[in-house]
């Protein structure tokens, strides 16, 4: 009998893989943050994929920059391009939305809850995964999603006995932007192709597609950008058409989708000729092998909120250049990625900070992709992108920080791409005459009456320089790695002993006023910060907290004004206040990225332990698996990276510099991908809710006498153990040299 019940058991394991390594996917919630102001989607995308096809709802306005929020309860169609948690939309490429009744397509559809072909939902009828998206609308009509690399996958269920059809709209665009050129052909009975040129965010993108159907199509109708009805290939700026299938075999039609920006023949080369159910197998399994290279253990719902912000640091940059590696670049011409991958979307002013570092450690092998990919931006538009979307140049935000992201991954030894095209893209950077940089250089900071944000362009200028100083310095060029190391303390100017906080300044030398470190503008050209207020943006010198902490007076005063930051109302002043102040915790704002490294400034100042329990404090307040678990704008993975790198226990301060500041781990357990196929494990023993603080620490058995790591001590594998308590350890990392 005993024999008997170990064959059993033998045979049950057997049977059940998930016994032994479960999945990772099971822990992802696509719909976590998509309430709100998150702006993310819970569509299907493979990691870094160029499809990203997603529902689009009814309503527009500022919480629906990726097409979707869980407000809504009306779908519009499935669209093929989305952006992942940005404070602006556009994309929302090629809509295809399944029917069951002829629409009249020659009415003006400008306003989405006009369209004729818009179906309510409910979310007890929809779910998603990794790589794939269900919905069951109101009308009976069953709409599957997933995607390859090049193409998303269609499968649509439609009501037994009822007349299939399916709509593609080329005019839709929410609020964001407009097309410009359109065009439907009807190819073969199977096959459709045509093009969609719009003006938005991206003042000229060009997307071109190819659509495949399981079934023939038994006729069609057809309407140009007049709405006037068209017998084939209607062109101008909003083509739309209707395709009929008549009553279908299993009441299914499986429809793919492949997309190019460069040509027809490239979208038609996207075609993967997969079947729905291959498509959405394997785009799950690329999941689980993406997930994977993180691995946590510790409870199921912090699992959750983790997997899924580690899954959209994958969702962008997205791959650029299409199944035959050509791409439209930032001149308007069509260029070919030889032997890599050209990549787009980088929001570097957000994704500098902690997406792209983790992207060191996460994606080796894209991270000179990613160089490449800056730099071929820089020699088809004369500077490295601030902000570009597929092939476009926004010129978003403030900095130049492609710089950081450059230099970062130069000094962590990725250097597969032109180096000295590199350092010559750096110095153009610095070299500017633009975004108030021309007055940067003259003045050793922006004044308030020549240039708006300038305190926030002044401070960033400082951390970017201090960038290319230390790449000039690597590469022994002593003449600009002085020059750039100088430029490096200009933030020293905006300084103001007197009220402790880093101020506008006009250009006679005297301060704006009248001054209220609570006061935030949203109009940039007369703000003097970027989305936020004095109390945000003060404390942005992660090239030398240490010489910030000097203006200070010192450690303590530091301390003092750190503990204010978060202690202090929340009351956000200004008639032209930004949305983007969120995640209040005090006047500290998690939901924008200026905040993003502050918590952990308190290790430089000797007091580590308040790190711990701040950053405690924020994952608990401002993440959660819920649709509210955002506390703002995602912003193409650097919320989720913020998330990722302080569950495990550590984040980059200084984003180019291979250092890492401890905080509190999360979980008991984290292990990290090193290099080789090593591996470093972060250890928590006696970790809980309660037990936040660190009490001794570990490396590799050795006795850890400072407060952070290194990049190459995490490739280069081991183990670092912080065994963990409820009270703080004043006494632990107490001498100057334990500082980062």
């Amino acid at each position: 009998m005993q024999i008997v019940r170990v064959f059993f058991l033998f045979v049950l394991l057997a049977a059940t893989p998930a016994a032994f390594s479960q999945s990772v996917n099971q822990y992802v919630n696509l719909f976590m943050g998509t309430a709100d102001h998150g702006h993310v989607y819970p569509g299907a995308t493979v990691p870094f994929g160029t499809v990203q096809l997603s529902p689009d709802n009814g309503t527009q306005g500022w919480d629906w920059c990726s097409g979707y929020n869980y407000a809504d309860s009306i779908i519009t169609g499935f669209s093929h391009t989305h952006l992942s948690g940005t404070g602006i939309g556009d994309l929302y490429d090629i809509l295809v939305m399944p029917a069951i009744r002829k629409m009249p397509l020659e009415v003006n559809m400008a306003d989405p809850l006009k369209k004729p072909y818009i179906a309510g939902f409910s979310h007890r009828n929809e779910e998603a995964s990794p790589g794939y998206y269900r919905v069951r609308m109101d009308n009976g009509i069953q709409a599957e999603l997933s995607a390859t690399t090049y193409s998303g996958l269609h499968r649509y269920t439609f009501p037994k006995g009822q007349t299939a059809s399916l709509v593609l709209d080329l005019a839709h665009a929410m609020n964001w932007d407009a097309a410009q050129a359109t065009e439907i052909r009807v190819v073969n009975e199977r096959l459709i192709t045509g093009y969609r040129f719009s003006k938005g965010w991206a003042k000229d993108q060009r997307v071109y597609f190819a659509m495949v159907l399981s079934q023939p199509i038994q006729s069609y109708s057809m309407v140009d950008s007049h709405w006037e009805v068209a017998t084939d290939s209607p062109k101008g700026s909003g083509s739309r058409a209707q395709f009929f299938f008549g009553t279908l075999p299993g009441e299914v039609l499986e429809v793919e989708v492949g997309i190019s920006s460069a040509s027809p023949e490239g979208a038609l080369a996207g075609i993967s000729k997969k079947t729905f159910a291959q498509a959405r197998a394997e785009s799950a399994s690329d999941w689980e092998k993406e997930l994977g290279k993180i691995k946590v253990e510790g409870d199921d719902a912090l699992k959750t909120t983790f997997y899924t912000s580690l899954y959209r640091t994958a969702l962008a940059p997205v791959q650029f250049s299409d199944a035959q590696g050509n791409y439209r670049g930032a001149d308007g011409k069509v260029h070919h990625s030889q032997g890599y991958r050209r990549y787009d979307i980088f929001s570097l002013w957000d994704t500098f900070r902690a997406a792209n570092p983790l992207y060191t450690l996460t994606q080796p092998d894209k991270i000179n992709d990613f160089v490449r990919s800056l730099l071929d931006h820089y020699q088809q538009y004369g500077l490295l992108p601030v902000w570009s979307l597929l092939g476009n140049e926004t010129n978003t935000m403030t900095g130049y920080h492609a710089v950081p992201v450059v230099v970062d991954a130069y000094l962590k030894g990725f250097r597969e791409y032109d180096v000295a095209l590199a350092f010559e893209a750096l110095l153009k950077s610095g070299a500017q005459d633009i975004r108030g940089s021309n007055h940067y250089r003259a003045f050793g900071y922006i004044p308030f009456d020549k240039d708006g944000e300038s305190v926030t362009k002044t401070l960033e200028y400082a951390f970017d320089d201090w960038c290319i100083a230390q790449m000039a310095k690597a590469m022994g060029k002593e003449k600009e790695a002085a020059e750039y190391q100088k430029r490096a303390q200009y933030y020293r100017n905006m300084f103001d002993p007197q009220t402790g906080f880093m101020r506008a300044k006009l250009s006679n030398g005297s301060w704006k006023t009248p001054f209220n470190p609570k006061y935030s503008d949203h109009n940039f050209e007369v703000a003097e910060y970027t989305e936020g207020n004095a109390w945000q943006h003060s404390w942005f010198v992660p090239h030398d907290p240490r010489g910030l902490i000097q203006l200070h007076g010192g450690d303590a005063p530091f301390i003092k004004k750190l503990d204010q930051l978060f202690d202090e109302s929340s009351e956000i002043l200004g008639e032209f206040k930004s949305n983007d102040i969120s995640g209040l915790i005090g006047q500290y704002a998690h939901g924008n990225e200026p905040s993003h490294h502050i918590a952990y400034l308190y290790n430089y100042a000797g007091a580590p332990w308040k790190t711990q329990a701040i950053v405690r404090q924020i994952m608990q307040t401002q993440y959660n698996n819920t649709p509210s678990g955002l506390c703002g704008n995602e912003d193409c993975g650097q919320m989720s990276a913020w998330y990722v790198f302080s569950a495990a226990g550590l984040y980059p301060v200084n984003p180019a510099s291979g250092v890492y500041a401890l905080g509190s781990p999360l979980f008991t357990k984290v292990t990290l991908p090193g290099k080789d196929g090593k591996s470093f494990t972060i250890s928590a023993p006696n970790n809980s809710a309660q037990n936040k603080y660190i009490q001794k620490a570990s490396l590799n058995g050795q006795p850890l006498g400072r407060s952070y790591l290194t990049h190459a001590e995490i490739l280069a594998g081991g183990q670092l153990v912080l065994e963990m308590g409820s009270r703080p350890n004043a006494r632990l990392w107490t001498g100057k040299n334990a500082r980062p």
